[in-house]
C-alpha cells in the first residue's frame, strides 16, 4: 500500500520547476556544507597562530562544527515536518551563510568556535533536506540519477576540502575559507526561493499540530553530542584513562537508553524508532554507517601516511586524495544510470567487493611508493563508492510513507557521519596502539651486542664525525638516528596492520546487502519527469 501511495502521489503532484534544476539548486548548498566538514583541517596551525591559541585549542574549531552538525541531523526531519521543509531548508542556508561571514571576521578563538557551532547546526539540516526534496521531486524510477547528483556533493566535497583549504591558506588568509561560502549561499537562497516547493502532503503533516516532545529532543541532543565529542577527543585524551571521556561515555549511554525508552512509549516521538523495525530501513542504516567508516577512514589514512612516512606537504597529500573525488564525479552518473536496471542489493555487494580490493592494494605500502601509486590507492577505493551510495539511498525509501521521508533522510545522513567519526577514531587509535606495539618489538633489537645494530651505528658514527661531531656526540646522534628509523618502521608496520583490519571488515560486509528485502520492480516513470 505504501509503495502504491508513493506512485499515486507522484502521478498527482509534480513540482512546477524542472526537477533537474531543483536537484542542482539544492546540491549547491549541500556541496558547500559538505566541503566545510574538512576544508578547515589544513588551516588549524594558521588559525591557532593568528588567534593566539594552542594546537589543542584550535582543534575545537573542527570539533564544534561536527558536534553541532551531528546534533541537528537526526531531528532535521522533525523540524521540517513542523515548519515546512522549504522554510527549514532556506533557514539553514541563510544561517549557514551568516555564520560563515561571522567565522571569517571572528576576532578570538572563542568567538570562532561559537560561530562554528551555529554553522554546524545550520549545516546539519541541509543534507537531509536535500535528500528528502529529491525523493519527493523525482519518481522512484528516476531517483537513482537524482541521488547520483547528491552523491557527488556529499562524497566528493569532504575529499576536495583539504586541497581547496590548503590552496586558500597558501595564497590568501584562512578567513577566506569561510568567506568562500557567502556568494554560494546567496545564489542558493535565490534559486531555492524560486524553484523549491513543498508537496501537498507536507501541508497535511503540518496541520496535525502534534505536541513537542521536549524530553526526547533534549535527550537526543545530549546523547549525540556526547558521542561525537567522545569520538573526536578520545584518542587525544587516551580514552578511558581520561575522566572527561568516561563522563561522556556514561552520559551518552544513559542519554540513549532514556531516549529509546521515551520515544518508544509516546505517540508523537521526535524520531520514529519504529522505522528500524522495517528490514530495509534498519539494514540500509547499518550499511550506510559502514560506508561512512570506509569513506572517511581511507580519506584520513592515505594523506596521513603520505605526510608522516613520505614527507609530503598537506597540499600534496590532499591532491592525492582529491584525485579520487574527480573519479567519483564521472562514476556517480554511470552508477545512477545502472541502478534501476539491476538488483540494488547486488550493486551494494559489488561496491563492497571493489572497496575491499582497493584497500587490499594498499597492503603493499612502503616508503618508496610514488605519487602515482598513492593516487591509484584512492582511485580504486573510490570506484566502489557510487555502487554503495546510490543503491542504499534508493533502497532506504522503498515502501516508506511519504511523511516519513524527512526522518529517513536525517537518519541516513546521521549514520553516514557517525560512521565516519567512528572510522576515524578507530583507525587513529589502532595506529597509535599498533605503533607502540611494533616499536616495543623493534627497540630490543636496536641495542649493543646485536651485530646488525653495531654495524649500522658504527657507519653512522663515522658519518657524523666526518661532519665535525666529536666521538661522544657522533655516537649519540647515530643512536638517535637509528631510533628514529625504528619509529618510522614501527609506524609503517602499524599502517599495514590497520589496512588489513579494514580489508577484513569490508570483506565481511559483502554478503550483508542480501539480508535486505529485494525491492519490487518499478513501473515505467510517468511522462514529464
Amino acid at each position: 500500500m505504501a509503495a502504491a501511495a508513493t506512485t499515486t502521489f507522484h502521478d498527482t503532484w509534480r513540482p512546477r520547476a524542472n526537477p533537474w534544476a531543483i536537484a542542482i539548486t539544492v546540491t549547491l548548498a549541500t556541496f558547500m556544507e559538505a566541503l566545510d566538514t574538512s576544508i578547515a583541517n589544513v588551516a588549524m596551525p594558521h588559525i591557532g597562530g593568528s588567534l593566539g591559541a594552542s594546537p589543542e585549542e584550535a582543534t575545537w574549531v573542527l570539533t564544534s562544527y561536527l558536534v553541532a552538525n551531528a546534533m541537528v541531523l537526526p531531528i532535521s526531519g522533525w523540524i521540517a515536518n513542523r515548519i515546512g521543509r522549504k522554510r527549514f531548508y532556506m533557514s539553514c542556508v541563510f544561517l549557514f551563510t551568516v555564520a560563515s561571514l561571522l567565522c571569517g571576521i571572528a576576532p578570538t578563538l572563542g568567538m570562532l568556535v561559537f560561530f562554528r557551532v551555529l554553522q554546524g547546526a545550520a549545516g546539519g539540516g541541509l543534507q537531509p533536506s536535500e535528500q528528502s526534496i529529491l525523493a519527493d521531486t523525482f519518481p522512484p524510477q528516476k531517483r537513482s540519477m537524482a541521488f547520483a547528483v547528491y552523491g557527488v556533493a556529499v562524497v566528493t566535497a569532504p575529499v576536495l576540502g583539504p586541497t581547496v583549504g590548503g590552496w586558500i591558506v597558501d595564497n590568501y588568509t584562512w578567513r577566506w575559507i569561510f568567506f568562500l561560502n557567502i556568494p554560494v549561499g546567496i545564489i542558493s537562497l535565490y534559486l531555492s526561493n524560486r524553484l523549491v516547493e513543498d508537496p501537498p502532503y507536507l501541508a497535511e503533516v503540518r496541520k496535525r499540530r502534534e505536541g513537542i516532545d521536549y524530553w526526547g529532543l533534549g535527550l537526543l541532543i545530549i546523547a549525540i553530542g556526547s558521542i561525537q565529542i567522545m569520538l573526536d577527543k578520545g584518542q587525544e585524551d587516551d580514552w578511558l584513562s581520561s575522566r572527561f571521556i568516561v563522563t561522556l561515555l556514561i552520559t551518552s549511554i544513559i542519554g540513549l537508553t532514556l531516549f529509546f525508552w521515551r520515544e518508544l512509549s509516546i505517540e508523537h516521538p521526535v524520531l520514529d524508532l519504529r522505522l528500524f523495525a522495517r528490514r530495509n530501513v534498519g539494514m540500509t542504516q547499518l550499511v550506510m554507517f559502514m560506508v561512512g567508516v570506509a569513506l572517511y577512514s581511507s580519506t584520513v589514512l592515505i594523506p596521513q601516511f603520505l605526510q608522516e612516512i613520505m614527507g609530503y606537504s598537506a597540499r600534496q597529500a590532499g591532491m592525492a586524495v582529491s584525485s579520487g573525488g574527480l573519479v567519483l564525479m564521472f562514476l556517480f552518473p554511470v552508477a545512477g544510470a545502472l541502478a534501476p536496471k539491476f538488483d540494488a542489493r547486488k550493486l551494494v555487494a559489488i561496491g563492497f567487493v571493489i572497496t575491499t580490493f582497493g584497500l587490499w592494494r594498499m597492503t603493499s605500502i612502503n616508503p618508496n611508493v610514488s605519487f602515482g601509486q598513492a593516487v591509484s590507492w584512492r582511485v580504486f577505493i573510490a570506484l566502489g563508492l557510487p555502487f554503495l551510495f546510490i543503491p542504499i539511498n534508493t533502497l532506504c525509501y522503498s515502501g516508506i510513507p511519504q511523511e516519513k521521508y524527512n526522518e529517513v533522510s536525517g537518519l541516513t545522513a546521521l549514520m553516514r557521519n557517525l560512521g565516519g567519526s567512528v572510522g576515524i577514531s578507530f583507525i587513529t587509535t589502532l595506529l597509535a596502539r599498533l605503533s607502540q606495539k611494533h616499536l616495543a618489538m623493534l627497540v630490543p633489537k636496536a641495542a649493543s651486542g646485536n651485530p646488525a645494530y653495531d654495524q649500522m651505528r658504527g657507519g653512522l658514527t663515522g658519518a657524523w664525525m666526518q661532519r665535525g661531531s666529536a666521538l661522544p656526540d657522533a655516537i649519540h646522534h647515530a643512536g638517535a638516528q637509528i631510533y628514529g628509523m625504528a619509529q618510522i618502521q614501527a609506524r609503517l608496520l602499524a599502517y599495514v596492520d590497520v589496512i588489513w583490519v579494514m580489508v577484513a571488515v569490508t570483506t565481511v560486509l559483502i554478503p550483508l546487502p542480501f539480508l535486505m528485502q529485494r525491492p519490487k520492480k518499478l513501473p515505467a516513470a510517468p511522462m514529464g519527469h
